[in-house]
């Protein structure tokens, strides 16, 4: 089962939200959208201040010019009738506007040429208050009442204008409709808006092109950074033009270059080191089988040796053997080292593997088995004693018995746990147990393992496609646990 902490991240939307080219595109899309907005706001306000002025100083030229020549004709004191009908003359121009006259002198009467439509209260109150105020004459404005304006919403824009006739007692009113002011303005609108809409359509396009001219080098460079991370490291960038990406594609071939000489070269000398390993324990294996065969002979008659000299017998006995499996593992290291450590798999069942590991090395009093019989693994013998007997024997040293081993199948695979009831691995030391030549009590100058029996074990486990893991039991207690599948990659193919 897949660590939840650890299980791969794939990438989602947030990660191509955050990506160089969406970002491109966002900046080049507010910029097109800030500037067309803003010259597009801009180009309709002033022709709107534009085509309303131009309507409303017509309308209101026109307006003045027809009251003047059309006002002469009222006799001096006039009624209803001819107020109407002054009203249908002034507004009977060519700019289609409608006309109410006011005469305070003629109650009652409506003098409007639409009067089912407008009439005295359809004006604005500031509008009506304003026309019959008198204003000082000056040279500059000869006449002591103006012409004043207001635009309005009275079902649809109006332009209503209003002003005292000069030398009567009549104040002129127009209507003028500004719908198809309003229709030209909106119809700019949606012009406008389209044209943002093009332009930022646009500037998506153009980020899209911009985006994969600068993105392509990146993704080339990412690329190669994947192969070189990979082991590639002949893998170097074609360098075009003097640009920044040009120089980052020189600099990237540089590091390349740099880096393959320090592999190059560590890894002669990891070779090196290895070779010497190897020759020495080759060399060490021919006097120590002689020193072997020796000892035994001195350990068969240590009881009959001068008491002074046996415990020196003892211990020269003692420190050869240990001496012959150190260069047994170092040799082990060796060949897992040079990748020439290969599987002899045969189809056994663990639990009687197990049993015999244990009978082998009379552990059979100190160890709990709990292995149910028929859990067939295709694993090489010879290696999965060696996890066996470190685990076992670990535990025995350092844990203390009873030693409990059981086994479980889960799925395709076979779960041995081996624990002890010791005080259990510091907590500090968990990361390494697993080291070579790694041992908790660094105060202790020697020991009796040689500190590569774990890093074995685990070595074994890997070439049969498992692993070991370390752990503390909540109740108490070192717990090694050893995943295996019953069937490897290799002895399945």
């Amino acid at each position: 089962m897949t660590d939840p902490q650890t299980a791969p991240r794939h990438p989602g939307l947030g990660h191509h939200l955050r990506s160089l080219r969406v970002r491109l595109v966002a900046v080049f899309a507010v910029v097109a959208l800030t500037t067309a907005c803003s010259a597009s706001g801009i180009a309709y306000w002033l022709n709107r201040d534009g085509v309303l002025k131009r309507a409303q100083n017509t309308a209101l030229n026109d307006f003045r010019g027809s009251v003047s020549r059309n006002v002469s004709s009222l006799s001096a004191h006039p009624a209803c009738a001819e107020l109407t009908y002054l009203a249908q003359q002034v507004g009977s121009s060519g700019l289609n506007y409608d006309v109410v006259v006011v005469d305070p002198k003629v109650t009652g009467c409506v003098a409007s040429s639409n009067p089912t439509r407008f009439t005295e209260a359809h004006v604005p109150a500031p509008l009506r208050g304003i026309v019959d105020v008198p204003r000082p004459v000056t040279a500059g404005q000869p006449y002591e009442y103006h012409l004043y304006w207001q635009r309005v919403n009275q079902d649809g824009p109006y332009l209503v204008g209003g002003t005292r006739v000069v030398n009567t007692d009549l104040t002129a009113y127009m209507f003028k409709s500004l719908a198809t002011e309003r229709t030209d303005l909106n119809t700019l609108g949606w012009s406008l808006a389209i044209a943002t809409l093009l332009a930022l359509i646009g500037s998506a396009l153009i980020a899209q092109a911009a985006a994969a001219t600068v993105l392509r080098p990146v993704r080339r460079l990412g690329e190669a950074a994947r192969q070189l991370g990979e082991g590639r490291l002949d893998t170097r960038l074609e360098v075009e033009g003097a640009d920044e990406l040009s120089d980052l594609a020189r600099t990237f071939n540089r590091t390349a270059e740099a880096l393959s000489e320090q592999v190059a070269e560590l890894s002669a000398r990891e070779a090196q080191s290895r070779r010497f390993v190897a020759d020495m324990s080759h060399e060490l294996r021919t006097p120590l089988t002689a020193m072997t065969a020796v000892t035994d002979i001195l350990e068969d008659e240590a009881e009959s040796l001068d008491p002074m000299i046996e415990p020196a017998v003892r211990l020269v006995v003692s420190e050869t053997r240990r001496l012959s499996d150190l260069v047994e593992n170092l040799m082990e290291v060796t060949r897992f080292d040079a990748g020439t450590a290969k599987l002899v798999a045969d189809e056994v069942d663990v639990a009687d593997l197990i049993m015999s590991c244990i009978d082998g090395r009379a552990w059979y009093d100190a160890v709990e088995l709990d292995a149910p019989r028929g859990v067939l693994a295709v694993v090489d013998p010879r290696r999965l004693d060696v996890v066996f007997a470190n685990l076992i024997g670990n535990a025995l040293k350092h844990g203390g018995s009873p030693v409990r081993v059981k086994v479980r199948q889960e799925d395709e695979s076979v779960v041995i746990e081996v624990s002890d009831s010791g005080p259990g691995i510091p907590e500090d030391v968990l990361p390494h147990v697993f080291d070579r030549f790694y041992k908790a009590d660094k105060g202790r100058a020697r020991s009796e393992g040689s500190g590569l029996g774990l890093s074995i074990a685990m070595a074994n486990a890997r070439i049969h496609g498992g692993t070991i893991t370390a752990a503390n039991s909540p109740d108490g207690g070192a717990v090694f646990t050893l995943t295996l599948p019953l069937r490897p990659e290799e002895a399945a193919q």
